[in-house]
């Protein structure tokens, strides 16, 4: 069992050493930024976030939540070969997680995993299938979770994990 474990170990090494690129400078920003214990501020370098920049700053708070609460963050914003995709992919002592982080600046609408819908489950599922497949399809436990964030201006981040969110179908488990 620990040789099989270090394998799987020095694979995600390898798969991590592999596919991380550099950083977007605004990224880059955006993380030295997106500290849990600051209050988010919508603005920016003096101007507006856009959507896109608060889902970036969402998922960096998320990977920074989930690396300070015990899980090992492998790799952000995983796209794979299938179309599938996967924000955060973490391991959660033996488990391997493929989270997916929503962030909303209000929750007057419902929650934010409420936007987590079967085809979005899908495109997540096809984008772990496209993982495990890089690692060789190895016998491991994977989850998938949802990171909510909600950042309201003047506030502290608010991060809610939900474990075990959704399942991976019957069907596609054949054969493994």
């Amino acid at each position: 069992m620990k040789r099989r474990v270090f394998r799987l170990q020095s694979r995600w090494r390898w798969l991590r050493r592999r596919v991380t690129g550099v950083a977007h400078v605004r990224t880059a920003a955006l993380w030295l930024r997106a500290s849990p214990l600051r209050l988010f501020q919508r603005r920016l370098s003096g101007r507006q976030m856009d959507r896109a920049e608060i889902g970036r700053m969402g998922e960096l708070i998320a990977a920074r939540w989930l690396a300070s609460h015990g899980r090992k963050v492998l790799y952000r914003n995983y796209r794979g070969v299938n179309r599938g995709e996967v924000d955060i992919v973490a391991r959660h002592r033996d488990v391997l997680t493929f989270v997916e982080v929503k962030t909303r600046t209000s929750t007057a609408f419902g929650r934010p995993a409420d936007a987590v819908g079967p085809d979005k489950q899908r495109l997540i599922q096809r984008g772990a299938m496209d993982w495990l497949r890089l690692l060789g399809n190895p016998r491991i436990k994977f989850r998938f979770d949802i990171a909510e964030v909600v950042l309201i201006a003047g506030e502290l981040p608010h991060v809610h994990i939900i474990e075990n969110a959704f399942q991976m179908p019957d069907s596609s488990m054949a054969g493994r």
